[in-house]
This record gives structure tokens, sequence and C-alpha cells, in this order.
């Protein structure tokens, strides 16, 4: 059995040792590693069972009512950390409209961007007119394969015929 599930079973072992499968408690007779595992958890919830939190001082509530009435009574704070505790601690909820607006602004400049790259057509460079030409020859091949077999035609009709001058 793979010790990651092991693993993840520790705590029900410990709380409801019933619910376990049997190949769990299987290898932990097995792998000295899962097992040591266990008995580290069980030692830290004894420690846990055992730890009790600590009683505030009684004088407490009366240091926390003093805290708040200076507090309450304190100069606000600047602009900047009004703002920015109203960032942090406020619900946003007034910061929507402002940000819908931002990000449709961002649409539109980024698609009139996009629309303005896509419509400079760029310029081909000039060529000149015997590259032109040349390349007007090659793709008409079959137009020069019908004028050699024409002047072989004429070469013959006229080498067994006799000139008519």
């Amino acid at each position: 059995m793979i010790c990651r599930k092991v693993k993840a079973n520790l705590a029900n072992l410990l709380f409801d040792p019933e619910s376990v499968p049997v190949d769990v408690r299987n290898h932990l007779e097995d792998c000295a590693a899962c097992s040591e595992e266990l008995v580290t958890l069980e030692a830290t919830m004894k420690l846990m069972d055992e730890w009790q939190a600590p009683e505030p001082s009684s004088y407490f509530d009366s240091k926390l009512a003093v805290r708040l009435r200076e507090e309450q009574r304190a100069e606000p704070a600047g602009m900047l950390e009004r703002v920015r505790a109203r960032l942090l601690f406020g619900s946003n909820t007034h910061l929507r409209p402002i940000a819908v607006g931002a990000l449709a602004l961002l649409i539109i400049i980024g698609g009139g961007t996009y629309a303005g790259l896509m419509s400079s057509h760029s310029t081909p460079a000039k060529t000149s007119a015997t590259v032109e030409d040349l390349k007007s020859l090659d793709d008409n091949a079959q137009v020069f394969q019908q004028l050699n077999s024409l002047d072989q035609n004429d070469q013959d009709d006229s080498g067994s015929s006799s000139p008519n001058l």
C-alpha cells in the first residue's frame, strides 16, 4: 500500500479506528515511517488536549475601551491613508463601475490598435521590368512549349520544300 494513502487516514485512525480499512492497519505494522508518524500525531493530540488558553488580565476590558475611545477621538487620517484603508478593508463595490469602464476603454483602444495594424498595407518592393518579364515567362511555360513546337514545324516545312522567293 502507498504510504501517502495511509497518512491521509492517520487522523481517522486516532479518532475512529473502526472506520479505517484493515489494509491501512496492516501497513502500519509493516512500515516504520508510517507508524512513527502515527505515534507523533498521537503525542501532538495529547499535548493539544492538555493545553489551555491563557485567561486575559482583569484590566483587559478597560484597556480595550480606552484604546477604542482614543481611536475615535483621533484626527482622521490623510486622504491617501483613507483610500488605502478603504481599498484594503472596504467592500470595494463602489469600484466596480470604474473597473468596468477602464476595462471597456482598454478593449476599445486595443481593438482600434489591432484594426489600425491590420488596415495598413505594406507596399511590396518595386522590381525591374526585366525581372517581371522573366517571371511571366516562367509562368507561361506552356506557351513556350507551343512556340518551340511551331518553330520546329516551320523548320521541318522549310527544309523539305523549296523557298518561294
